[in-house]
């Protein structure tokens, strides 16, 4: 999984919940500097909560700006998946809310995944 360009990870979740099973295995696959090349926030619920667990996923934004056009590349992905995207003012990049109780991590690991890979194709054309 490519994390490079993770800036924020924000899980909410009940460790009892069988259905939590996407966001522990999530948290588990982060690296082990995790905590210091992006802000990890974990929110564990009591065990008779009936809250959804969430998992939300903030990444960085790079700008492709062509010579010839005054204005920088935004992309925007659309896919089957429960996967709602916005984009943040605060962070100026892509946010991914994922539901972790409909998707398993393979979606999950895929959804990064193919962001992650823009991403890297866009810092590749830029240069840096």
């Amino acid at each position: 999984m490519i994390t490079k360009f993770i800036t924020d990870v924000s899980t909410k979740f009940n460790p009892f919940n069988p259905r939590a099973k996407t966001a522990r295995v999530f948290l588990s696959l982060l690296p082990p500097n995790a905590r210091q090349t992006m802000k990890v926030n974990t929110l564990l619920l009591p065990k008779t909560s009936r809250e959804r667990s969430n998992l939300l996923l903030k990444f960085i934004l790079v700008h492709i700006v062509n010579p010839n056009v005054s204005m920088g590349i935004q992309v925007f992905l659309f896919h089957e998946y429960n996967v709602n995207e916005t984009r943040s003012n605060a962070e100026d990049g892509k946010t991914m809310q994922l539901d972790p109780e409909k998707l398993g991590i393979k979606e999950v690991m895929e959804e990064v995944d193919r962001h992650s890979r823009i991403l890297s194709r866009q810092e590749e054309l830029t240069g840096n």
